[in-house]
């Protein structure tokens, strides 16, 4: 077995539905490609209503399987899960740690399960001591919920109470001091607006916001994402070895599916460290897998159902569109380029736009150039419809190149307006900067992936409109900076931030994330994207630049 596929170790109960315990973390080995073994702790008469028995497992046969698999896999990660009762927890703590003294240390991972969601016992009160003395201190990791971390904490006399995120941030910090490595203090059954993450931030806190929108996300927002549920986040918060904190923020999600979610996450971490993932791009990884799990879950039983574990048999680069994230490659692409994403977006001469100051020089020399720019865009498109296998993408993308050839009729109208003839623009000289950008696109349409050239594209499209919404939104803010009224160039601002060029916008949107969900990237293809799109990104900048510096 290569590490292609590493052996991994879940110590754990069973689930007799399938959706928790052992069963759900070897389903999740085998969708991240890793090996799964297992060891039985206990048995469980269990469903999506509740647990209705369990019976232990005695605790030297437990030993007698840890052997047995350690004796002749080389595993690579190890997880915990239900322990059962204090023989239990004992004899794996010392067989571990025992293997780990003889023949190094193995990254494990200890998922504390003392209650189930239901609320039924799943941990013998007397074996909390022993998990805390005897595992916590070979654990790279220990992953509680709620409940469980104001168990863990009652039971060392520290304050327990968990209402609010610092709330958890003190908890996590205490855990630590138990004994493990680091601390993944899980916050699903708790709920904190937005704003709370605003309150906690310091030089030793870092805030992901994985499946939330970032700045300048105008376009996903208008077209597709939806956040009337920014009230209701979910928040995991992992307290790492040198004591920082990562605060990873998700939108919570009304659903029934939530069985063996602990067990899910945990098993896909365990993955992850076998591989040698950093811990944070682990947890973030892990969580999203969970998410997505959920998500698409389909209703199972009567009760809390299990998660749709098999959403990614391949490992997948783009997330599946669902209700919350319908656009995942698009907010991928801005996520991945966010700092040059906003330096385009919020450009100098951006901001003097909407403020009216632009001077008119600049304006002018960007409007021309601007016109020049049209014909290479157009030329892109006739090039992506020859590289088109079906009549309806060859018609789509020629149906731009007609729309292309009208906004330059437009666009040379609105040069007159601003004393500009059309001698004059027919003769402007191509700035380098244009010349750049021209030639980029042309070169990247002659080359083999389609897909490339409709990333390109897409730059420019997406993020004309995310401008014109920026600078609306912004303008509707109190004591805003923006000048509509009486803005020699509102009339390009309502252009873009207009219903026309939205439609265009969420076409486009549609157009790119359908390519992607039809054809799968590889991580090639995938890193191929995001490069083209932060080419684009950047040569968009340039363009600002060229029309700031007058560049002939």
């Amino acid at each position: 077995m290569t590490l292609e596929s590493p052996p991994v170790l879940t110590i754990a109960g069973s689930d007799s539905s399938g959706g928790a315990g052992i069963q759900a973390d070897l389903k999740t080995f085998t969708v991240h490609g890793c090996y799964g073994a297992s060891v039985t702790t206990a048995l469980t008469a269990q469903n999506t209503v509740g647990v209705q028995a369990v019976y232990g497992v005695p605790p030297d046969f437990v030993k007698q399987q840890i052997n047995s698999v350690l004796d002749d896999i080389d595993v690579k990660a190890i997880k915990t899960g239900m322990l059962f009762d204090t023989e239990n927890t004992k004899a794996v703590a010392q067989i571990l740690k025992g293997r780990f003294d003889a023949k190094g240390h193995i990254p494990l991972v200890c998922d504390p399960v003392c209650v189930s969601t239901s609320g039924h016992a799943l941990l013998h009160p007397d074996a909390v001591d022993t998990l805390i003395d005897e595992l916590f201190p070979l654990s790279d990791l220990i992953t509680p919920n709620k409940a469980e971390a104001e168990l863990l904490l009652k039971q060392r006399n520290f304050p327990s109470r968990i209402e609010n995120l610092q709330d958890m941030i003190n908890a996590a910090r205490r855990l630590k001091t138990l004994g493990p490595q680091a601390v993944l203090l899980k916050g699903g059954h708790c709920v904190f607006p937005l704003g709370d993450l605003e309150n906690v931030s310091s030089d030793d806190t870092q805030v992901i916001r994985d499946d939330l929108l970032d700045e300048n996300s105008n376009i996903l927002r208008i077209h597709g994402m939806k956040e009337q549920h920014l009230d209701s986040l979910v928040v995991d918060v992992l307290c790492a070895s040198d004591n920082h904190i990562t605060i990873f923020a998700r939108t919570r999600l009304q659903s029934t599916s939530t069985h063996g979610t602990g067990c899910t996450l945990s098993a896909a971490l365990v993955c992850q460290l076998a591989r040698g993932t950093p811990l944070s791009e682990a947890v973030r990884l892990a969580a999203a897998y969970t998410h997505t799990g959920i998500e698409t879950a389909i209703p199972i039983g009567s009760g809390f159902g299990p998660l749709n574990h098999i959403h990614s048999i391949t490992p997948c680069l783009v997330s599946p569109r669902t209700k919350t994230n319908p656009y995942p490659l698009t907010s991928s692409l801005i996520r991945s380029s966010r700092v040059i994403w906003k330096e385009y977006v919020q450009h100098e001469f951006v901001v003097l736009l909407g403020k009216g100051t632009l001077p008119k020089e600049n304006f002018i020399h960007f409007i021309k150039q601007d016109y020049l720019y049209l014909k290479y865009y157009a030329r892109a498109y006739a090039l992506l419809a020859a590289k088109s296998h079906a009549y309806a993408p060859i018609s789509a993308a020629i149906n731009v190149v007609f729309s292309i050839v009208q906004e330059s009729s437009m666009h040379m109208s609105y040069c007159a307006e601003w004393g500009i003839t059309e001698d004059e623009l027919i003769n402007t000289s191509e700035s380098p900067a244009l010349t750049a950008y021209g030639a980029f696109l042309i070169d990247t349409g002659l080359q083999g992936d389609s897909m490339n050239l409709v990333v390109a594209l897409a730059a420019c499209l997406l993020g004309y409109g995310e401008i014109g919404l920026w600078l609306k939104e912004e303008a509707r803010a109190p004591d805003s900076w923006v000048q509509w009224e009486g803005n020699p160039y509102l009339k390009w601002i309502e252009d873009y931030s207009g219903d026309v060029y939205q439609k265009a916008v969420k076409a486009g949107l549609e157009t790119l994330e359908n390519r992607a969900a039809a054809d799968a990237p590889s991580p090639t293809r995938f890193t191929d994207w995001q490069d083209v799109w932060e080419r684009c990104t950047r040569l968009e900048k340039g363009f600002w630049d060229m029309a700031m510096k007058l560049e002939v």
